[in-house]
């Protein structure tokens, strides 16, 4: 019989970040999280609808990822997956914000940007 999983709940995603101040303020931005602790080398967020936060912790040898990825480039290895009603109004959100378009565009319904230090995040639409 296997043993009882201890009890376990995914409370954010942490980012690598030269400057975790400056990035913790475009996620603000663009989600509407809220504070929960600042730092100049740690600053975490938090969903004020509950949900999972982000966190940002200072890295100074942080080097921005290429999308799509090419050999001998530093690929991405996650990103952020954010549903969106209005893409067009959230792109424009977005990138008031700092945020980047990416050239390449994989699909309809869901836009390809890069945060301020080059993490990949996604806009989709329901459905997507």
């Amino acid at each position: 019989m296997d043993a009882p999983r201890p009890a376990a709940r995914l409370s954010a995603t942490v980012l690598d970040t030269p400057d975790p101040i400056a990035l913790a303020a475009f996620y603000r931005h663009l989600l509407g999280f809220e504070t929960e602790e600042e730092g100049p080398d740690w600053v975490e967020l938090r969903d004020p609808g509950g949900g999972a936060g982000l966190s940002f912790q200072r890295e100074e040898e942080h080097v921005r990822p290429v999308w799509p990825g090419r050999a001998g480039e530093q690929r991405m290895q996650t990103h952020l997956d954010v549903r969106v009603d209005d893409l067009e109004a959230a792109v424009a959100h977005a990138v008031a914000g700092g945020a980047s378009v990416a050239a390449f565009q994989p699909q309809e319904g869901v836009r390809v940007l890069t945060d301020p230090d080059g993490h990949v995040f996604c806009l989709y639409l329901p459905g997507w």
